[in-house]
């Protein structure tokens, strides 16, 4: 049995982080010819940087193995968040990147769903379908962003490439690896809400060329303080990741690394949403100072972190032939405690529940979880480039193991429980009696899969190409008292039609599947039988498939990128109750939709990321739920999916005035979120503005200058259906200072 007595871990009181650099020089020789009679006429060389070598919002590749060609080529759409802009808009953690991200919004966890990024990627959720450089991270988790090279999000169906699940698509988190350069940065950043709120975040990255052949390079992160206009609601975070490669710039190449991070925070569930007294007011409440602390901040906490081992093993046979080994182990802890608001119009607010009135209350309740996860996976790839005839074959084929083991803690709370308190005047009162009690920790489930897969990008001529995908995946889960074991075929096939050199059509096929318990474990009750928990109904997989059309084009020297795509996403068989009260897989839903972006440079001193989501959502066959003592046809029927705006978009923009000053500002619009099956209850829409500056006093080092939330924009992030609604962070003013060399 394990006693708490304190809800903040120790964390180490400075982190020192030392690096050292080497210099190599060059001596450039060339030839004369005096000899006018015998001269030698050469071919003309011209040299070319790649572009993606400047700082760009465009990046023109994927780092997933099983995309060989380039974005402009690729058959689906495909959104990478380059470092600039995760940068330059003085994001932290993934949620700050996603939460400006058109087409992507966010849910809340509660109890049995735990907390941790649980993004919605066109419409169906995404939150195990998070992946660290291709690898599947279940924890559901927090992800930060200091050892982050960019966040690529695959939209629709991508069970072809990822395995099971990846309904609306996958987020893949491609992390720093060493590099053939000696350079290191240090940043140092001050956050302020000006009204008491301050926040200090320290980030070093350093490189180092020890050999020709071998790089070593470390990231640290340290992140203390509030979180800008909510009181009493703290960050308390630290990471550092070291790796190294071996034979960096030559055939063969082995990198190694370790990744540690570690939360502990005080949270925060925002505002009581929904009161059944009171049906007619259908968002959040907002007579109460957006800073105020609903919950119970002397003693709400939460414990989460990560340990990852990775092993990268490639070899290049020649440039047709190349082979690669991962392997990753991947731990992971949460621990939590927080207050669970509702209006449970208590009777001491008697007619003031109706009204919302003075003598309103509402009430506190415990929430807790301890859940631990443990991913072990292997991943071989084989690529051959080759010719049939006249046709190209780029072939990409491998095999992939995973097993995924979840375990928890059964935790007896004492000194806290259910509270009724006034909501107009929410003290906190002190819990000195507040401890938990851990009990042994048991094993809660396992998940193993085998797929093995193959790719085909087939350039038919100069104007066509084919790209083909067949994956097929043995995947058994069990809770120890139900097993479930499925074999499961997915596919895709695209055609890009190359219109000019630098446009495309291209349209798409693409399925997935979601077996039962795919997500065990992570899943809590409010979600009933579309849980992915279901494991003792003897159910086959949830099959999703989608069609999308689109057009992707580069402008200006290639260095500016717009992608416009058209699709449809149907569950054909989602998870349902009969008329028998039998969960069967009767359900049909579908997402309907359109966006267009654009990243990259207008010219070299003016950069743009923007982008629009439309999300036509809608329930076509709920099947029946329970009324009285009979089962009818579900009333939901038609209506729009939960936590899903239909219309999202964003824009971020910045211009270098001279070569030290730059200027930034940007604006995210999220419309309308339902948070309900019935459609009765909804976030509002919002929009967000954001600035930056920055000026570089020397070559070595540069201020940064962030405005964030300009308006100070009430912004609910998510809701757990309805009964409280999470709180965005307020305005905040952010300096900081890079030192790099």
């Amino acid at each position: 049995m394990k006693y708490i007595s304190s809800k903040k871990k120790p964390l180490p009181s400075k982190v020192l982080v030392s690096a050292f650099s080497l210099a190599t020089g060059a001596l450039v020789s060339s030839p004369s010819f005096a000899d006018d009679e015998n001269r030698v006429i050469l071919d003309t060389i011209v040299l070319n940087a790649d572009a993606n070598q400047e700082p760009s919002y465009y990046i023109k590749s994927s780092k997933n193995s099983k995309i060989t060609t380039p974005l402009l080529d690729a058959p689906r759409s495909i959104h990478i968040i380059s470092k600039q802009e995760i940068d330059e808009r003085g994001s932290s953690a993934l949620q700050d990147v996603l939460r400006t991200t058109p087409g992507i919004t966010l849910g809340s966890g509660e109890g049995g769903t735990p907390m941790g990024d649980r993004p919605f990627i066109r419409g169906y959720e995404a939150s195990t379908d998070i992946l660290i450089d291709g690898v599947r991270d279940y924890a559901r988790g927090s992800h930060d962003i200091f050892n982050l090279e960019a966040v690529e999000i695959s939209k629709g169906p991508g069970s072809v490439y990822s395995g099971r699940g990846s309904t609306g698509g996958t987020i893949n988190l491609i992390t720093k690896k060493p590099k053939d350069k000696n350079e290191s940065e240090i940043t140092t950043e001050y956050q302020n809400s000006g009204t008491g709120q301050a926040k200090y975040r320290f980030t070093t990255d350093n490189n180092v060329l020890l050999t020709e052949n071998i790089a070593f390079r470390l990231n640290a992160m340290l992140d203390q303080g509030d979180v800008a206009r909510r009181d009493q609601v703290e960050v308390d975070r630290w990471g550092v990741s070291p790796s190294i490669t071996f034979g960096l710039n030559t055939p063969t190449r082995l990198t190694a690394g370790y990744s540690y991070l570690d939360f502990s925070d005080t949270p925060d569930m925002g505002v009581p949403f929904s009161n059944a007294k009171n049906p007619n007011r259908k968002k959040p409440i907002e007579s109460m100072p957006f800073n105020t602390n609903f919950g119970r901040p002397d003693i709400d906490f939460r414990n989460y972190n990560s340990e990852i081992f990775h092993l990268n093993l490639e070899h290049d046979f020649n440039e047709n032939l190349k082979v690669k080994f991962a392997a990753k182990d991947l731990k992971t802890t949460q621990d939590y405690f927080f207050t669970r608001l509702s209006f449970g119009c208590a009777a001491s607010s008697g007619n003031a529940c109706a009204t919302e009135g003075a003598g309103l209350s509402y009430e506190r309740n415990d929430r807790s979880s301890y859940r631990t996860s443990h991913v072990n996976n292997g991943q071989l790839d084989l690529q051959a480039k080759f010719n049939t005839g006249l046709i190209k074959h780029n072939v990409i084929t491998g095999i992939d193991y995973s097993k995924e083991r979840i375990g928890t803690k059964d935790m007896t709370v004492t000194g806290a429980g259910k509270e009724v308190v006034d909501f107009y005047n929410p003290t906190n009162s002190r819990h000195p009696n507040f401890n938990i009690q851990y009990g042994p920790e048991k094993k809660a489930g396992e998940i193993t899969n085998t797929g093995l897969y193959v790719f085909d990008t087939i350039s038919l001529n100069n104007k066509l190409d084919v790209n083909l995908g067949l994956r097929f995946d043995d995947f058994e889960s069990t809770n120890f008292k139900d097993t479930v074991s499925e074999s499961m075929f997915n596919y895709q096939a695209g055609i890009v039609y190359k219109l000019a050199p630098f446009g495309r059509i291209y349209t798409n096929y693409a399925t997935s599947s979601n077996p039962s318990g795919d997500n065990l474990g992570q899943a809590g009750g409010a979600d009933g039988v579309a849980s992915g928990n279901r494991l003792g109904d003897n159910i086959g997989p949830e099959k999703t498939r989608s069609i999308e059309i689109g057009t992707k084009w580069e402008f200006f020297n290639e260095q500016l990128a717009f992608n416009a795509a058209l699709f449809e996403t149907k569950k054909t068989n989602a998870r349902s109750t009969d008329a028998e009260g039998i969960v069967a897989i009767d359900g049909k839903n579908r997402v309907r939709g359109g966006e267009m972006s654009v990243s990259g440079k207008i010219n070299p001193s003016w950069d743009i990321s923007a982008g629009y989501t439309y999300l036509d959502s809608k329930l076509l066959d709920g099947g029946f739920v329970k009324q009285a003592d009979q089962y009818i046809e579900n009333p939901d029927n038609g209506n729009q999916l939960k936590f899903i705006a239909k219309h999202s978009a964003n824009i971020w923009t910045t211009y270098a005035m001279n070569s030290k000053l730059r200027l930034g500002a940007g604006a995210t619009y999220v419309g309308k979120r339902f948070v309900d099956d019935s459609n009765d209850y909804y976030l509002p829409q919002h929009i967000r503005y954001d600035a930056f500056a920055s000026y570089q006093l020397l070559p070595e080092f540069g201020l940064q200058f962030n405005i964030n939330n300009i308006s100070n924009e009430r912004i609910y992030d998510a809701s757990h259906v309805g009964v409280f609604s999470t709180v965005a962070p307020g305005r905040s003013f952010a300096l900081k200072g890079t030192y790099r060399f």
